[in-house]
């Protein structure tokens, strides 16, 4: 996902003296897609890397965040129809509703300390395999090329030529099963090969206050799930056409994929119904939204080989506890805790398969 904003700027609409559909230059009536585009225009300009300032930067993503996500948008829009309904009302400047803070700004959860034997897959596998980097359809390669030179050295001994052409028959099987062993070798060692089997690792977390969430789960995911030896782990990922960071994190393990995005919201209880809505503490939550769906729906459609799934995982953003309900929902609210207890052991249940192909694909998509 892009930048994190506190629970409570999410609801200070308009708090800037901005409005939101004049700097994304799109009519109050545009529909998502329209919105999308004319941030990813905008956002190519007016990124840091692209010479914009943080600022700007980050109240561009607020302005996309609040439009794109329909329930935010609508509180949106009746703020502003309330300020224009007020006579008298600034007319330049749509003041801020006034709401309790309830968050800290400056508090920073603690890294999640998991024992290890009350995680039910850690000893399961074993983290000291040596990966061969052979992924399942090399595997056939591999047998068809055996049995198609194993059936040459049977027609040798079947068809009995002549010493001279039985000379030069054995030389002709020995020279093709070197080229064989040669191309194999190449096939199973391709590049870049030595990065993929060297490092579990790809990429960065987002840094800044506004990212620690992104930056305690990769401690997280550092800590536990290196302990499969096919997973690797990648920070920063762009969906197709973006040059942006849009996912925070993926862990693939095989041919699973997990998508992840982490979110500091105020400590309660999370759970998801039916819909997909995000309910805390037996109330529909406005705190904050998540497009983890658009995601994995982009994702499914890009890699269509992989099983993929996505988790939402939280932090409180002040002291206090978040619990979430066990569930079978599209994409979970989760606890540190929670997250490597059933993700993990989801990527556990085939922990030592490296998919080279999937990996280069995921890397792929890399920015950060």
């Amino acid at each position: 996902m892009g930048a994190y904003f506190p629970v409570w700027t999410q609801y200070r609409v308009g708090v800037h003296g901005v409005d939101y559909y004049e700097l994304l230059g799109v009519a109050p009536d545009a529909s998502t897609s329209e919105i999308r585009s004319a941030y990813r225009a905008l956002a190519k300009v007016m990124h840091p890397d692209a010479g914009g300032t943080a600022g700007t930067f980050r109240l561009l993503r607020e302005a996309y965040e609040t439009l794109s996500d329909p329930v935010r948008r609508a509180e949106y829009d009746r703020e502003e129809q309330d300020e224009q309904d007020e006579p008298s009302a600034p007319v330049a400047v749509r003041r801020a509703p006034m709401r309790i803070i309830r968050d800290d700004p400056a508090y920073v959860p603690v890294v999640a300390d998991i024992p290890v034997d009350t995680i039910p897959w850690w000893y399961t596998v074993d983290a000291n395999v040596v990966m061969s980097g052979m992924i399942r359809h090399e595997r056939e390669v591999v047998a068809g090329a055996i049995a198609g030179w194993g059936l040459l050295l049977l027609a040798l001994f079947v068809v009995s030529p002549p010493a001279p052409l039985f000379i030069i028959w054995l030389l002709t099987l020995a020279g093709s099963g070197a080229a064989l062993f040669s191309a194999v070798r190449r096939h199973l060692n391709g590049q870049p090969n030595g990065a993929f089997m060297a490092h579990k690792v790809f990429g960065r977390p987002e840094s800044g206050n506004e990212h620690r969430a992104q930056q305690l789960t990769a401690k997280v995911l550092a800590k536990y799930l290196t302990r499969l030896p096919a997973a690797r782990i990648f920070h920063g990922l762009s969906e197709p056409g973006s040059v942006f960071v849009d996912v925070d994190h993926a862990v693939l393990c095989g041919h699973r994929l997990v998508l992840i995005e982490s979110k500091m919201w105020l400590p309660g209880h999370y759970e998801v119904d039916e819909d997909g809505e995000i309910w805390r503490n037996d109330h529909p939550f406005r705190g904050g939204s998540t497009r983890l769906g658009d995601q994995l729906e982009t994702f499914r459609e890009l890699w269509p080989d992989l099983e993929i799934r996505g988790a939402l995982l939280l932090y409180p953003t002040r002291p206090g506890e978040i619990t979430t309900e066990p569930f079978d929902a599209e994409i979970p609210p989760l606890t540190p805790d929670g997250f490597i207890r059933e993700i993990g052991e989801w990527l556990a249940t085939d922990p030592t398969s490296v998919d080279k192909k999937a990996i280069a694909a995921v890397l792929d998509r890399v920015v950060s």
